[in-house]
């Protein structure tokens, strides 16, 4: 059984908090306590969040084998004792993890030193700010370095969760515990933090729901006349109304959607070029090929490679740590 153990201080943000429910739903999928879950703190007791919930926790002891430093709303520097608590955690500790703004604890104990960190968008210029040595990637739902994981804010404590699961027993735990919590399998490490749809922050209802139904509609042609629908307007209106509050045609938000759509089902692994392209509207290979140079830079070939190129880097760490966990006796 393994330990993992999650320390907060008073101000903790409560959406940390349903990291919990993936390890609690990978033992009851398991059918066997693979997790003791531990909520720690710097003294024990009760502690209150942002909205004034207040949770009990244990004083912190023994390292676990995973310790999660879950984030606040404003980063507070610690404390003598957390400090060096979270420094030696990666040292005795097999993983390490910060959620969210968790990252400025681990970088503060100098355990993202030289390594590629995460953290919510919001935080992530201060961070490297405030500790330069860290390479920080402000666009990235969890990053794994070594033996620490680091995450995006909010609900990719989930992800950073799920992906701690898959790392301990595989990809099809992880997935089984994502359909119990009712939420799509975990979105991979290196997609973005940001979402079109967000980014383009329709004013009106009829401009959201034409954008939701695009969406939800890749496969289909898309055209002005068929948004216009959605959007209960005449097609000229549609346009005029799109531009004004968006800034852009609707054919290059619908390119928009489709390049985030193609990116995710690259990223996931599982999809050859040809179905990707089909299934979110491109048509064919050539055509997502020319849009992704256009957007990103770089062609989708390039993405899965340097995808694959990761994995194999996290695979050759972690058998690396194999000799040495068995050289200390675990």
């Amino acid at each position: 059984m393994r330990h993992v153990g999650f320390i907060m201080e008073d101000g903790f943000q409560v959406m940390g908090l349903a990291a919990l429910s993936a390890f609690e739903f990978a033992n009851l999928q398991l059918g066997h306590m693979a997790y003791a879950v531990s909520i720690m703190s710097e003294k024990g007791g009760g502690i209150f969040s942002t909205l004034g919930m207040r949770v009990e926790t244990v004083p912190l002891g023994d390292f676990p084998d995973t310790l999660m430093v879950l984030g606040e709303l404003r980063p507070r520097p610690l404390t003598a004792t957390l400090r060096g608590y979270i420094a030696a955690a990666g040292r005795n500790s097999r993983r390490v993890a910060g959620v969210c703004t968790g990252a400025f604890a681990l970088a503060e104990a100098g355990l993202l030193n030289g390594k590629s960190a995460t953290t919510h968008w919001a935080h992530a210029k201060t961070l490297q700010e405030r500790f330069p040595a860290v390479r920080v990637d402000d666009d990235r739902i969890f990053i794994k370095d070594g033996n620490v994981w680091t995450s995006a804010g909010m609900s990719s404590a989930l992800d950073l969760a799920l992906a701690l699961i898959e790392d301990d027993h595989g990809a099809e735990l992880a997935r089984a515990v994502a359909r119990r919590l009712v939420i799509y399998h975990r979105r991979p490490g290196g997609q973005s933090q940001f979402s079109a749809l967000l980014e383009l922050e329709p004013r009106s209802d009829r401009v959201k729901r034409a954008l939701v139904y695009a969406k939800e509609n890749l496969r289909n042609a898309l055209t002005v006349e068929e948004l216009a629908d959605a959007a209960s307007l005449s097609p000229r209106q549609f346009t005029r109304v799109f531009r004004e509050e968006t800034g852009q045609s609707p054919a290059k938000a619908v390119e928009r959607l489709r390049l985030e759509a193609a990116k995710a089902m690259l990223e996931d692994g599982r999809h050859p070029m040809d179905i990707v392209a089909r299934d979110t509207g491109f048509a064919d290979r050539d055509r997502m090929r020319r849009a992704f140079l256009r957007f990103f830079g770089h062609p989708p070939q390039t993405l899965r490679r340097n995808l694959r190129l990761a994995e194999a880097q996290d695979q050759d760490q972690a058998g690396d740590m194999v000799p040495a966990m068995a050289e200390a006796g675990e």
